[in-house]
């Protein structure tokens, strides 16, 4: 079973929340995942200064050290949450040819 990291999407119209989760490459987007490993919401709240990510680190590294895959998104905020290298083979930058 192919897993994949990617973010489902929630909330109404103007208030989207978008969840990262470990779910099987060949279900729809909003459908059951394998587990839930973090919440992202894009909107900032009163006296925040910056938008925040809260995540699960550990099972995070889990499953990519068992072969789950992300997608270029959730990529990209891996690589800024430091949770994978620049250099790896998920990067978004080494999917095109140089």
């Amino acid at each position: 079973m192919p897993i994949r990291l990617r973010f489902q999407l929630h909330g109404t119209r103007h208030s989207r929340i978008f969840h990262l989760v470990a779910i099987d490459q060949r279900v729809r987007r909003d459908g059951k995942p394998a587990e839930l490993l973090g919440i992202y919401n894009p909107r900032l709240q009163l006296g925040q200064p910056e938008k925040s990510m809260e995540w699960s680190v550990d099972r995070i590294k889990y499953w990519l050290s068992v072969g789950a895959t992300p997608t270029k998104s959730v990529a990209k905020f891996l690589e800024i949450g430091r949770i994978i290298k620049p250099d790896t083979r998920w990067h978004p930058r080494m999917s095109t040819p140089p």
